[in-house]
């Protein structure tokens, strides 16, 4: 189910908000948020929810242990169980087929592993990660309810594209929100230019960029994964176009997502942080990463660069620190090794 679909903007969500509203106390209203965000989970493949409740679970209990063995050793057991624990499962589900590939190519064997990527995983593991992370540094107490941190992981708004949500930022919204007439009103025309974006904008931008960029038997196969190739014997300005329209495409697609899921956050309640803020207007890459997908920039600043000692240890663990956390961008986009050249060139 995408934000997008009919069934979406016609069933769902006036469903959900429906349910939401009749609800007059903040526990009803979290009750219908988890509800509706485990059934939008489960719509494709409904056994990937056991692996969200099993994330969650694992994260909520070892929160849990930190917050009782806060001086002891469990407490730093305990976040590093939790941080094995969830991307270990994030290891196997997005670089399974991956790490099965490169030892094959390696070993010369035959080994393959293939599995679908659940929706979402990559969101709720950094999410969850983040929350344990913060009690540990003692930033939030640890969620006593595992409904809590359920609903935090789960929330069905943020879960396709980002943003990538703190607990820390929502975790007073959990417990206590309200909504007035105007949230209501700036949350349906966020959502609605979103929807513009997404519908009227990036998907034209995407299939310009197909014709333009594709070869014919890559836009006609169902796999175009396996047959994409640049047409040839077409003029450069055609496929310069392409690149500008598919530049165009990415922006407005990912945009549009973190739109219509701020824009449905107010509605119900949820403060969400901007994800974009006018990226290509930006005069240097520096300046374009800062403004670009600002939820992971600054999850990797926050999570890896800075406890790595960030740029205060000298010039050469700078230069490591910052290939580290650039090589970590690039693998988090995608499981290939394109990826990971494509964050070594912006390293």
């Amino acid at each position: 189910m995408v934000f997008s679909s009919l069934f979406f903007l016609y069933f769902f969500l006036p469903l959900n908000l429906i349910f939401y509203f009749r609800s007059k106390t903040i526990a009803g209203q979290n009750a219908v948020m988890l509800v509706f965000s485990l059934v939008f989970y489960a719509w494709g493949e409904p056994k990937y929810v056991l692996l969200l409740l099993a994330m969650s679970f694992f994260d909520w209990l070892m929160a849990r242990v930190i917050e009782s063995r806060r001086d002891s050793p469990a407490a730093g057991l305990a976040v590093a169980g939790a941080c094995f624990f969830s991307l270990g499962l994030l290891a196997v589900f997005k670089y399974g087929g991956f790490i099965a590939e490169n030892i094959a190519a390696l070993t010369g064997s035959d080994l393959s592993f293939s599995v679908a990527l659940p929706i979402g995983i990559s969101f709720y593991t950094f999410q969850l990660l983040t929350y344990v992370i913060d009690v540990y540094r003692g930033d939030v107490k640890a969620e006593k309810s595992f409904a809590g941190v359920l609903l935090y992981a789960s929330l069905f708004h943020q879960c396709i594209a980002g943003p990538i949500v703190r607990y820390k930022d929502i975790a007073a919204q959990i417990k206590r929100r309200s909504v007035t007439e105007a949230d209501i009103g700036l949350g349906i025309q966020r959502f609605a230019a979103g929807l513009g974006k997404k519908a009227l904008l990036a998907n034209a931008c995407g299939a310009m960029a197909d014709e333009l960029l594709l070869s014919d038997a890559a836009i006609a196969s169902a796999d175009q994964t396996a047959n994409i190739g640049l047409i040839t014997g077409r003029p450069a300005f055609a496929l310069w176009l392409g690149v500008a329209f598919y530049t165009l495409q990415i922006y407005l697609d990912f945009s549009a997502y973190s739109d219509m899921a701020i824009g449905m956050g107010r509605m119900t309640g949820f403060r969400y942080k901007e994800n974009f803020d006018y990226p290509y207007c930006s005069s240097s890459v520096t300046e374009f990463w800062r403004r670009w997908h600002i939820s992971l920039g600054t999850f990797f600043r926050d999570y890896v660069y800075i406890p790595l000692g960030g740029n205060r240890k000298g010039s050469l663990r700078t230069v490591i620190n910052t290939l580290i956390v650039w090589a970590l961008t690039g693998l988090w986009h995608g499981a290939s090794w394109n990826f990971v050249l494509w964050g070594l060139y912006y390293f």
